[in-house]
């Protein structure tokens, strides 16, 4: 368990100002996360990596030269929010562009990519490469569908060895995905994890089990199976990834590849070592040369008992990208010459609080989606214990109490931008990072990406006319299934958000009334809502269990219905 905290709802932030004390000649804060302290060399490819906290040295351990130009750190297990990743991007920009990485997680996903979204706007190219080499999270015809684990660190590297190199960001890019699709890795767990302050683990394996191809958060594995022997463990672990060669590798006799056994938590490296004698002796009989292995915590889980393997199929060029030596806090190889340090009043930081000027009408607007917000808050109140009931029934149950926290947070945030006379843009854009940032989860990305999408729709300047909300929500719909990948029938809040999008749009256009159109809106919501109870998920972390939803609604279509008509009263009023 985790013993050593003050208040638990402070420990990441104390956390990061302790480690950044302990490695400043390498690393500095910025608001989101952290950036290397050194320079870098103007006109380069910056690499910012990231996700949730709680995997040291994943994520932050990771920045220092020959490696990440930054890293995004979100709260314990939960994505940073589009902000945090924006804010780490414009500190650690180099003048060539950023290539964001990070673990194949919805939640990342989308905060990823919207502030991907937000840097090109601005002009500043940046390209996503999302780490999959997780072989138990997906077969290998549904790759792109696969997580991300310990083989975050071959991207990482592969990456920022490239851009230190010099390499063009589409270059950078290339090298990256080929590391990405030359990596496998496969874990396994004894015992979950505990937060600070939490009574008992998020999850737990039946005492003498082992549970093969658990997530590093508890995401469902393959199987349950006796502890095995170390010899056995090595075996299990080799014999599944050997399993799945890579395309490009023709022999696996003379094929050159890195091994990684990472550590998760609780494994000690003298285990580990017993572990990876095996591992070695299995590789080296198979014909396999094996070059620079890594032994010990590479991607953690705080104190999760477990390990996982991962093998790094090399080329030429991946292998000298992977030997390019490296200077961070937690991994270092080589010999670099130590750069300058940053002049920190040179750092690109952006204002996140400044409120913009805007018209009269889009003032007055403003002060209706606060009121939009602040029903939104009371319904959620009301409904969030029943939110979480239908969240774990097939997932993790935290819906309710996100759904409360972020709907608490883009209340204040929307409270504060109307007492600085804020225009309708503005305040959805503070109320949707607001959101976004203290909800965490997907379900906090998703709603992060609505009312980002409403506000560019709607701006600070012209009046927002029933066709500019239809508009924007037709905007929220859109970016929610590009960025979350999300179709109809999968059993997620798109199922109810296209209905409603759709009808506002067609009332609209008919000519309806605004109340009269949002109506119509809210009963195809809430029909179509009700629906996905007869369907299976095939998105997120409620995927693996879908016989067990059958029969219940998906929670983030249900929590969507119950807020558009929350809002209508104020709709009837405006």
């Amino acid at each position: 368990m985790t013993r050593l905290y003050n208040d638990p709802v402070n420990f990441v932030d104390e956390a990061t100002e302790g480690f950044v004390a302990a490695h400043a000649q390498r690393v500095c804060q910025v608001p989101g996360g952290v950036i290397r302290s050194t320079r870098s060399k103007p006109g380069t490819v910056a690499v910012v990596i990231g996700g949730g906290s709680g995997h040291y040295p994943a994520f932050a351990g990771l920045v220092g030269q020959g490696l990440a130009h930054g890293a995004v750190m979100g709260n314990l297990f939960a994505s940073p929010s589009a902000q945090q990743v924006y804010n780490v991007c414009k500190a650690a920009n180099n003048g060539a562009g950023v290539l964001l990485s990070f673990g194949n997680y919805a939640g990342d996903v989308l905060h990823f990519g919207q502030a991907r979204e937000r840097l090109i706007r601005e002009g500043i190219p940046c390209e996503i490469v999302a780490v999959i080499d997780d072989v138990s999270s997906a077969d290998q015809e549904e790759i792109h569908k696969r997580r991300g684990i310990a083989g975050d660190l071959t991207v990482f590297k592969v990456a920022a060895a490239a851009a230190e190199a010099g390499y063009s960001l589409e270059e950078v890019v290339r090298v990256s995905r080929a590391a990405n699709f030359r990596t496998r890795s496969m874990g396994v767990a004894f015992d979950g994890c505990t937060l600070p302050g939490a009574k008992d683990a998020l999850f737990h394996v039946p005492a003498g089990k082992m549970a093969v191809g658990l997530g590093i958060h508890g995401e469902p594995g393959i199987s349950e199976q006796d502890v095995p022997t170390a010899d056995a463990l090595a075996e299990l672990l080799v014999s599944h990834l050997m399993e799945e060669i890579p395309d490009g590798i023709d022999s696996v006799k003379g094929a050159r590849a890195s091994v990684l056994l990472n550590g998760l938590g609780s494994i000690k490296y003298e285990e580990l070592f017993v572990v990876y004698r095996r591992v070695n002796q299995l590789l080296t009989e198979a014909g396999l040369e094996i070059v620079e292995p890594e032994v010990g915590e590479l991607v953690t889980s705080l104190d999760m008992a477990g390990a996982s393997l991962t093998l790094f199929w090399l080329d030429e060029e991946l292998e000298r990208l992977w030997k390019a030596p490296a200077d961070a806090p937690a991994y270092r190889k080589g010999s670099l010459e130590a750069a300058p340090p940053i002049d920190a009043s040179e750092l690109d930081i952006p204002d996140a609080d400044a409120i913009p000027p805007a018209s009269e009408v889009s003032i007055a607007a403003a002060r209706c989606l606060y009121q939009a917000l602040s029903a939104t808050r009371k319904l959620i109140d009301q409904k969030g214990e029943e939110l979480g009931r239908l969240d774990a029934i097939a997932g993790d149950g935290d819906h309710g109490i996100g759904m409360q926290r972020g709907a608490v947070a883009a209340e204040l945030a929307a409270e504060d931008a109307v007492s600085r006379n804020a225009g309708a843009g503005t305040l959805l854009r503070l109320a949707a990072e607001a959101w976004a940032d203290r909800a965490g989860g997907t379900s906090g990305a998703i709603w992060g990406v609505m009312l980002n999408a409403l506000s560019v729709t709607l701006g600070d300047e012209d009046e927002p006319t029933p066709e500019r909300y239809a508009q924007g929500i037709t905007k929220a719909r859109e970016d929610v299934m590009t960025f979350g990948k999300a179709r109809l029938g999968d059993k997620t809040l798109v199922d109810a958000l296209v209905p409603f999008s759709e009808t506002l749009e067609r009332a609209v256009a008919a000519g309806d009334d605004f109340p009269q159109a949002w109506r119509k809106a809210v009963n195809a919501s809430a029909s179509a809502a009700q629906a996905t109870a007869d369907m299976k998920p095939k998105m997120g972390r409620a995927r693996p269990l879908a016989e067990k939803s059958l029969g219940t609604p998906d929670p983030g279509a249900i929590s969507l219905s119950l807020i558009v008509g929350a809002i209508q009263p104020v709709v009837d009023r405006h």
